[in-house]
């Protein structure tokens, strides 16, 4: 584990149910423009669900991936697991992104 994904836990645990925030905001929260290395983190937290990071989207509002893959029974877990804490999901969007994103994470 590293501190930088360590780091990334902890920042994600401030996202609360019903909203989310994306791999770029948590990037720029620690002054970085390494989104993908934030994806990775993500992709390996063994925290999980306790460290959220089926709240974690792309900056467009679009669900990214989930467990390392950006489809199929992986993307639909998380497509429910949004849904089961009151985030609609439109496709592979999030409905109403603009108004439930956190874009300053601290």
């Amino acid at each position: 584990m590293t501190d930088f994904s360590e780091q990334i836990y902890r920042l994600l645990m401030n996202v609360p149910k019903g909203r989310v925030t994306t791999y770029k905001a948590l990037a720029q929260a620690l002054n970085t423009k390494s989104y993908r290395a934030v994806g990775q983190a993500l992709r390996r937290n063994p925290y999980a669900p306790k460290v959220p990071c089926h709240r974690v989207v792309a900056s467009d509002g679009t669900l990214g991936g989930f467990n390392g893959k950006r489809g199929g029974r992986e993307l639909e877990k998380k497509k429910k697991l949004l849904a089961s804490e009151g985030v609609k999901i439109l496709g592979n969007r999030v409905d109403n992104f603009k108004k439930i994103v956190i874009n300053n994470i601290e």
